[in-house]
């Protein structure tokens, strides 16, 4: 798979779009994505039905690593939307999801209709396994992030972002860090915290990112500079807020949706390159309800769904869509991304977890 830089110029265009329409949208925003295990809710047992002039009828079982709170903001739309159709969700950390999705794998029984986890190499693995169902959406184009423009299995539906963080009560704008290299320096000794990456999928890509671009002697001199692990994208957060730590390696939506709120954190967009993870959708082949499941696809990929992306701070995979309060565009920070090779991740991610606990431990 191509980075995203493929796309450039729509997304410069977006930033244009963005100038003229005076900046971020002003609606709230909560929550985040890629989140700490979650609760499971329901199961998929009612088989399709005929969808009628009301739309798709029936029930869908979406497993997905989008936060709760950003669940509770989008099941409202969602009903609007499918007023005959029953949805219903696992949510967790993508790795708790994909170790569910393991499990039902090798026991032939797969709970999902559509999945949404922050980690498009495991859509790449799922598709070798042909496990997913082609669907070309009706705003297929419009989606200027990487997607499987060979068979349509799946499409990105959200951007997360890897950057610093800093609390702004322990470190001053001028002396924040600057790119991701210096926090190895001894000016950080003890005060940077880092997400797992055996908890979180964006954790897994960035840790693959980052070990891409300095070798894996970078986590062996985060080590010896006292970096700690922190758990997932949300405690890790709690521990950067508090004041436990002063600088983290996390996910912008997670410090969107703080800072927001008051609490005393700052983003860096880190010059040695901002960590971009379009992270996708993608239908089970196993799904008992194909035509809802693919209304369902098109509608978090429609300007509607979109915004409700964008108001759980994320970034919209369309370029008509604003960005989310408070972020930079993606446009001003794409073109200076750090490379990834999705489909070089896609066979290792088991070697690249133990890797990350043989040198920072568990």
């Amino acid at each position: 798979m191509k980075r995203i830089a493929v796309v450039l110029s729509l997304l410069l265009a977006l930033s244009v779009f963005l100038a003229g329409c005076g900046g971020s949208s002003d609606t709230g925003n909560k929550g985040g994505t890629d989140s700490t295990p979650g609760a499971t809710t329901g199961s998929n047992t009612d088989s399709e039905q005929p969808a009628g002039e009301s739309g798709p009828t029936g029930s869908l079982m979406i497993y997905t690593s989008i936060y709760p709170d950003i669940i509770n903001l989008v099941s409202p739309e969602l009903e609007k939307a499918f007023p005959n159709l029953k949805i219903e969700w696992f949510q967790g950390g993508t790795e708790q999801v994909t170790a569910k999705m393991a499990a039902e794998i090798q026991a032939g029984k797969i709970g999902a209709d559509l999945l949404m986890v922050a980690d498009p190499s495991y859509y790449i693995f799922l598709k070798g396994e042909d496990l997913l169902l082609p669907h070309k959406s009706e705003h297929f184009d419009a989606v200027a992030v990487d997607k499987d423009t060979e068979d349509y299995m799946y499409t990105g539906v959200r951007i997360s972002n890897v950057v610093i963080g800093y609390n702004t009560d322990l470190v001053k704008p001028e002396d924040a860090p600057k790119t991701f290299r210096e926090l190895t320096d001894p000016k950080w000794k003890d005060q940077v915290v880092i997400v797992d990456p055996t908890q979180s999928g964006t954790a897994l890509n960035s840790t693959y990112a980052l070990s891409q671009k300095y070798g894996w002697e970078y986590f062996e001199q985060l080590r010896d500079n006292g970096a700690v692990i922190g758990g997932g994208n949300s405690s890790t957060e709690t521990k950067l807020v508090t004041g436990e730590f002063a600088v983290a390696i996390i996910l912008e939506e997670n410090l969107l949706k703080v800072k927001d709120r008051g609490e005393p954190v700052e983003i860096v967009y880190p010059e040695d390159g901002v960590i971009i993870i379009p992270s996708p959708i993608g239908i089970l082949k196993t799904t008992q309800n194909p035509e809802a499941a693919k209304a369902v696809v098109d509608w978090w990929l429609s300007p509607e769904g979109q915004k409700a992306i964008v108001t759980g701070w994320m970034h919209s995979v369309r370029t008509d869509v604003e960005s989310p309060k408070g972020a930079k565009p993606l446009a001003e920070f794409a073109p200076t991304a750090m490379e990834l090779d999705w489909h070089d991740l896609a066979p290792r991610t088991g070697e690249i977890k133990d890797k990350f606990v043989e040198i920072m431990g568990n």
